[in-house]
């Protein structure tokens, strides 16, 4: 009879320690959701390098590019600029936001006007700030409860 009780009382704890760790566990995936960054899938960002050709002149590079129709022409209608910078020695970076079925459409218009006057590279990329903002947060909360 004894026997029997003991291995009812750990079962008991056994079933107890399993619910526990579900409980808990179904807290963390609840809060790592709840924090979770949003993102758009129905867009990505997308760099673009235009590397100076160096063997040109701006004067030349400018002529070629208005000869192409560069600036009516990149990026497509109803791509979104997000940033244009100049980066001396280097050319110019575009970050574009591009609808996922609409690639092909941003490469075809560099192909078409701005070889010859930059050589490209072109990199996925995405917004790292809300995933920073939200590390530091964490941090900054960790550290402000340990000094409790």
């Amino acid at each position: 009879m004894k026997y029997a009780r003991n291995i009812i009382i750990t079962v008991i704890l056994i079933v107890g320690v399993v619910l526990y760790f579900l409980y808990r566990n179904s807290q963390v995936k609840n809060a790592s959701t709840e924090n979770a960054v949003k993102v758009d899938t129905s867009t990505f960002l997308l760099t673009v390098f235009l590397k100076h050709e160096e063997s040109k002149t701006l004067d030349e590079i400018q002529k070629k590019l208005k000869e192409t129709g560069f600036y009516k022409k990149f990026p497509p209608p109803g791509i979104e600029i997000e940033s244009w910078k100049v980066v001396m020695g280097i050319g110019q970076v575009v970050v574009l936001k591009v609808p996922v079925t609409r690639l092909r459409e941003v490469n075809v218009a560099l192909e078409k006007t701005a070889w010859g006057s930059y050589k490209t590279e072109f990199y996925p990329t995405y917004d790292f700030m809300p995933v920073y903002r939200q590390i530091k947060d964490t941090v900054d909360n960790q550290i402000r409860d340990s000094v409790k």
